[in-house]
């Protein structure tokens, strides 16, 4: 008999702190990745198939990311035999073009064929026509149908996020035919469901029962009596992001998504809703910071070319703040001291719009930031600058003044800081508004606007006030 190999991946749990609470060391262990480079490194593939038996699909995710590049076509190769489909709804979606181009397409169909319709489209979609044509080729005729009819949904909706994979049953049945149903159709049902959806003789959705509702009920008892009839539907158009919020807002764990005419097409879980969550904030979060995409695991040429563009326009922003500079030229000659204190007026100003501007782009998404409120989050966020832009300036004056000996430096410093800090919390609100109304996605070019204003804004006032004081 053979023995099973370890579950490596998984070290066991350190010993409990004085509290009493145990820490669980999750994923693959930097001890894990040297060991199976070793073992690829030196031709030993057996040994480094025994090291990564037993890992989880996330797991061996993670060790495709982290082994690198030039033993990642070894380890994939390791896996082929036994590819586990569900690696490529854990991997980032730079490395599956990587896993993909390695795999023949009738291993990607029959990776495919295992995987929830969500998850396929999911994969499939990214890929080119070519590539698509060639893996629904190579599937089975009922699989091919949901994906070509999932494929037909717009781009991050409801439609390409659902499943297919779920329970529905007719309003006239009692519980113990719905019971007797789950039993011997299990194989046919999904793995994991948390509703039983009630549909008409049209397949329009009546209502929904959670499992547990049923599970507690006598045999006898009709589901139309015991359904919940105020469920959430969603559209198949509707934007994943609007899913997400309707989730969050609700806590909801499923919901049915229907057509036009009110028809069940499939159900979205809140599995799916976490990915999308964590999908939009990382997507806001590289905007904010002029990246297109997750680009560790891209070639430097194609990451360097992503980043060119957007560094370029902050260029053109910087030559403007430049421009405004040059205004000044004949102050600053004569007074040095300026040139010293500058960047401290543009630096404070733009930190403190980008806290702002943080702020208002995620209750923008949260929805916590409307044309009902947007007035008085303008008005508290410049009230906010103004504040901190008082401390600030106190702080600043009375430390250049004692600096150049010079008591008109710090009060001119003083104003500037003032008046640039209350520019950035009122900017910092507007400007995502103002974008957002212009139905201009408000993390992609807030970062350049607000830094443009607080650089402008912050040399001209400080500037202007120097030459207006000071000479």
């Amino acid at each position: 008999m053979t023995e099973a190999a370890p579950d490596i991946g998984r070290p066991p749990p350190v010993e409990p702190d004085r509290d009493g609470r145990v820490d669980y060391e999750f994923g693959v262990s930097h001890e894990l990745v040297s060991e199976v480079r070793d073992c690829l490194d030196q031709g030993r593939i057996s040994e480094a198939g025994g090291k990564i038996a037993g890992l989880h699909a996330a797991d061996l995710a993670d060790l495709i990311e982290q082994i690198g590049p030039d033993l990642r076509g070894p380890l994939i190769d390791l896996l082929r035999p036994s590819f586990d489909a569900e690696i490529f709804a854990y991997l980032s979606q730079s490395l599956r073009e990587v896993v993909l181009d390695q795999l023949e397409p009738k291993e990607l169909a029959a990776a495919v064929a295992e995987l929830e319709s969500d998850d396929a489209i999911d994969l499939i979609e990214d890929l080119d026509a070519h590539q698509q044509r060639e893996i629904l080729d190579n599937l089975p005729p009922e699989t091919r149908a949901v994906v070509e009819e999932g494929l037909t949904f717009p781009e991050d909706s409801a439609g390409r996020l659902m499943s297919r994979d779920l329970v529905s049953v007719p309003q006239f049945w009692t519980v113990g035919k719905t019971l007797d149903y789950l039993r011997t159709e299990a194989d046919a049902l999904p793995e994991d469901f948390y509703d039983v959806f009630i549909v008409d003789s049209m397949r329009r959705v009546v209502g929904a029962v959670p499992v547990s509702r049923v599970m507690r009920q006598k045999r006898s008892v009709r589901l139309a009596d015991i359904l919940t009839e105020d469920i959430r539907t969603v559209q198949a158009i509707t934007d994943q992001e609007e899913v997400a919020f309707l989730f969050r807002q609700y806590g909801l764990v499923s919901a049915p998504v229907v057509d036009s005419a009110g028809r069940l097409l499939g159900v979205i879980t809140v599995d799916d809703v976490v990915d999308v969550i964590d999908e939009e904030a990382e997507d806001d979060l590289l905007k904010l910071s002029g990246v297109p995409d997750t680009d560790i695991y891209r070639a430097v040429l194609d990451t360097t070319r992503s980043r060119f563009s957007w560094l370029f326009v902050n260029l053109l922003t910087a030559i403007l703040a430049s421009g405004v500079i040059s205004m000044f030229e004949t102050t600053i000659q004569h007074i040095v001291a300026l040139a010293v204190l500058m960047p401290i007026v543009a630096s404070m100003g733009g930190n403190a719009g980008t806290q702002t501007l943080t702020v208002a782009v995620r209750a923008l998404a949260m929805r916590e930031l409307s044309e009902a409120n947007a007035m008085r989050v303008v008005a508290k966020e410049a009230l906010i600058g103004t504040i901190n832009g008082a401390l600030f300036a106190v702080i600043v004056g009375v430390v250049a003044g004692l600096w150049f000996e010079d008591r008109l430096i710090g009060i001119v410093i003083g104003i500037a800081m003032i008046v640039n800090l209350f520019i950035a919390g009122l900017c910092g609100t507007l400007i995502p508004l103002g974008l957002a109304r212009l139905k201009i996605d408000p993390a992609v070019a807030s970062t350049v606007f607000l830094t443009t204003v607080t650089d402008v804004v912050g040399f001209f006032a400080f500037l202007g006030l120097a030459a207006l004081i000071l000479m």
